[in-house]
């Protein structure tokens, strides 16, 4: 496989697969750039992760997977709660929800099915929210759901489950953020024990936190200690070593870590991976790391048009919450589909997140969605899976909304937004609805726009043949009486 050259004006980055007959990876960035992205991931398309751990037993009403630090905040919602139901902070900590997460339910071939129904070809759990605890058989980490809480291997038993039926493993790290997540500055709390540091970290004072008028997530004062970062790294060692996932996901704030520390981890994780023989994809959020060393992902937001590397977009089912809330909303079926192919039209992947129940099951109104999704996507993969951009990612009047989580102030798209796609030499046009008058017009495909010949347009999963004429400003198809499934719809455009 040919070295790629990076081109560093494009906010992309290549996923990691070594250079045929390439020296180890180097603790440098130059080193960790010489890697082009595996295919399984630029044709995988569509991938489901879940957000479940300490932070869902509470089951508190709003972003509920940031309970464990705001329980700590006066005046935060989660805080009244917390007192009211629980008691006060220092008999009743964010510790003391442990032994309540027993999981009774949590069966990893249920989930590992149901994201199969889904049409997901990637899956996997998070290894270890901002919250200490690791959800794996730790070693460095006396906090972890197989010495506590459940007892059990959940990283573990989903790697199992999940590569079983054939799907790429993976595995997401959010413990960038445990220094000084938990206010363990805060005295009268748990939190400011040191008996409890292993969970909460190590007592800090609250510009750990947030410096006065800073980032929570690009400031930190002090800075992570080299203690602190050794046991960061090892936790990664441990998932890597251990648990071999396809893809590695880290969450932000990574930039808070030494570079020296980032580098040795890129570095240690690519040549296990290379050592196995494994296409290894690892993303991160910028500007955690320099462009060209992993992939790029977007949380709540997308590209604004086809970019040349992969990349991936990470959301969740609920337009609110990651994790399993008392007041959950979630994002209508159509509007996860039409993300996906607005997303895989611009050469990106998409994560979808769903918020198990504590018990462990994943409650019925998401199972619904998934398998809506699955049904949508069993009959229309060919135009997902395994497809690359065209010359022009669509059209229509929308412009999608671009930065850090602005789909959550995206309204989603109309009737006359069309996304395109290719595979195999075939070219789809897919329509995110079907215009009340009965004919789809193309803009793009008039005479007046593409010079290239047409023979011929199929509507995926109708049966017959269709009416369409090309004219100067658009290729005109009339619609048939009966639609072919509930969401988007595919054409193929025959050449």
């Amino acid at each position: 496989m040919n070295f790629k050259t990076i081109v560093a004006t494009i906010v992309v980055a290549t996923s990691v697969f070594p250079v045929a007959g390439a020296a180890p990876f180097k603790a440098d960035w130059e080193s960790l750039r010489a890697y082009e992205c595996p295919e399984w991931f630029q044709d995988a398309k569509f991938g489901i992760y879940a957000h479940w751990g300490i932070y869902s037993v509470p089951n508190a009403p709003g972003n509920s997977d940031w309970y464990g630090r705001n329980m700590y905040r006066a005046g935060h919602p989660n805080h009244v709660l917390h007192v009211e139901t629980y008691g006060a902070l220092d008999e009743f900590g964010y510790k003391d929800f442990v032994p309540l997460f027993t999981a009774p339910k949590f069966n990893a071939d249920e989930w590992a099915d149901l994201f199969v129904e889904a049409g997901a070809r990637f899956a996997g759990p998070v290894g270890e929210h901002a919250d200490g605890f690791s959800m794996w058989a730790s070693k460095v980490n006396p906090w972890n759901a197989a010495d506590m809480g459940p007892k059990r291997d959940v990283v573990g038993e989903m790697g199992k489950a999940i590569r079983e039926r054939g799907l790429k493993y993976v595995v997401s790290l959010h413990h960038s953020w445990h220094w000084g997540w938990f206010p363990t500055w805060q005295e009268g709390t748990d939190c400011a024990d040191p008996a409890n540091a292993g969970l909460y970290g190590p007592k800090l004072p609250k510009t750990a936190q947030r410096l006065p008028g800073g980032s929570l997530s690009r400031a930190a004062s002090p800075m992570p200690s080299a203690e602190w970062e050794r046991v960061w790294l090892e936790k990664v060692k441990e998932v890597v070593d251990g648990y071999s996932p396809d893809l590695l996901w880290f969450d932000n704030r990574v930039q808070i870590l030494s570079e020296t520390i980032r580098r040795e981890m890129l570095a240690y994780a690519y040549n296990q991976a290379d050592e196995r023989k494994q296409e290894f994809v690892l993303t991160f959020k910028r500007p955690d790391f320099p462009l060209g060393v992993g992939t790029v992902d977007l949380e709540r937001s997308r590209m604004p048009e086809i970019y040349p590397e992969p990349w991936l977009t990470d959301t969740s089912i609920s337009p609110k919450t990651w994790s399993s809330s008392s007041d959950i909303e979630y994002y209508s079926t159509e509007r996860l589909i039409h993300d996906l192919a607005d997303i895989v039209s611009k050469n990106g992947c998409l994560l979808l997140n769903v918020a198990p129940h504590p018990d462990g099951t994943i409650p019925p109104e998401q199972q619904r969605i998934l398998r809506e999704m699955g049904r949508w996507l069993k009959l229309n993969g060919e135009a997902i899976y395994g497809s690359r951009p065209w010359i022009y990612f669509g059209e229509g009047p929308t412009e999608t909304k671009v930065g850090h989580l602005s789909d959550m102030k995206f309204d989603g798209f109309t009737d006359l937004d069309i996304r395109f796609t290719t595979r195999n030499g075939q070219l789809y046009a897919i329509a995110l609805g079907w215009p009340e008058s009965g004919v789809l017009s193309i803009e793009t495909f008039g005479t007046a726009f593409y010079n290239h010949g047409i023979k011929g347009v199929e509507l995926i999963g109708h049966k017959g043949t269709l009416e369409w004429e090309r004219r100067q400003w658009a290729l005109q198809i009339k619609l048939p009486e009966k639609k072919p499934c509930a969401h988007a719809y595919v054409f193929r455009i025959m050449r």
